[in-house]
């Protein structure tokens, strides 16, 4: 594309605001930023930023010109993703995704599975948001929940996790054992945002005022370590929850399922299918 590389520069001031963001983002000297920048108002006769003491704002032609940016890198970034992934040998990059309470169950696995493939260089990403196979950011993903309904992903199952609701003993001992019936009584953990379709989390908000979530994160691990250390109750899986008191029993409608999610267009290269059959075959031995 004809001067792409001024309309990158654009976007990534756009992004982020500052000539050495930007800079710092594209690994270029912010006087190259300057220049494209200058150039690419030039060419298209329009100013596209408004600069001032904290930055760059975009005016409206550079909030036009950043979204074009955006979705021509999110392209860009889908095709080297594919082409990378098209080798018939298990080697190069292989991204696998997931939520970070699932570490414990992946790590040793793709460990395994990687000093099984020493060509191969292995990325685990672990966040609460859903990276984006159909652009390339990962090419295998492990979920939880309702099945994916995402166009031109894959989806297997890969295990149930059994969940039980959870206390530290030093928590029994300061506030009593908490019963089904009396759990308005008590304190619990959640998540910064109330949006978990998870069905246990669905069951508890139908039950427990918000009130009584009185320790919130953003990630599943710093609410096990909530629980442990007796802040509040909390979910915990039924295998990870060593060391607890267990308050209410695992119910089947409580399961969390795992899946296996890859996109159609990488799902049939080696070193996916190799990481699939991998995964699946650890699945069969957990808990």
């Amino acid at each position: 594309m004809e001067h792409w590389d001024e309309v990158r520069t654009a976007f990534q001031v756009a992004k982020h605001g500052t000539v050495s963001g930007a800079a710092a983002a594209l690994g270029v000297h912010h006087a190259t930023v300057i220049r494209h920048i200058d150039a690419l108002e030039a060419r298209l006769g329009v100013k596209l930023f408004q600069r001032h003491a904290r930055g760059y704002t975009p005016t409206e032609a550079g909030a036009d010109l950043a979204r074009v940016g955006q979705a021509t890198d999110d392209q860009l970034a889908q095709l080297d993703a594919r082409i990378k992934g098209q080798g018939e040998g298990v080697t190069g990059d292989l991204v696998v995704t997931s939520l970070a309470s699932f570490a414990r169950l992946l790590v040793p696995v793709l460990a395994d599975f990687q000093l099984a493939n020493p060509g191969l260089t292995l990325r685990f990403l672990t966040g609460q948001r859903l990276f984006r196979l159909e652009y390339g950011e990962a090419h295998v993903a492990v979920r939880a929940g309702s099945a994916p309904e995402e166009p031109d992903n894959v989806a297997q199952k890969l295990h149930a996790v059994d969940m039980a609701l959870y206390a530290a003993p030093s928590y029994v001992a300061r506030r009593g054992m908490p019963t089904e019936a009396t759990l308005t009584q008590h304190d619990f953990v959640g998540q910064v945002e109330d949006r978990s379709r998870a069905p246990f989390m669905l069951w508890m908000a139908e039950r427990v005022p918000a009130k009584c979530i009185t320790f919130r994160a953003t990630d599943d691990r710093s609410l096990a370590e909530a629980v442990r250390a007796g802040i509040a109750l909390g979910w915990m899986p039924v295998d990870a929850a060593e060391g607890l008191v267990q308050v209410l029993p695992p119910r089947p409608d409580w399961v969390a399922q795992l899946w296996l999610v890859t996109h159609v267009d990488l799902h049939r290269t080696a070193k996916v299918q190799a990481c699939l059959a991998h995964l699946k075959q650890a699945a069969k031995t957990w808990g």
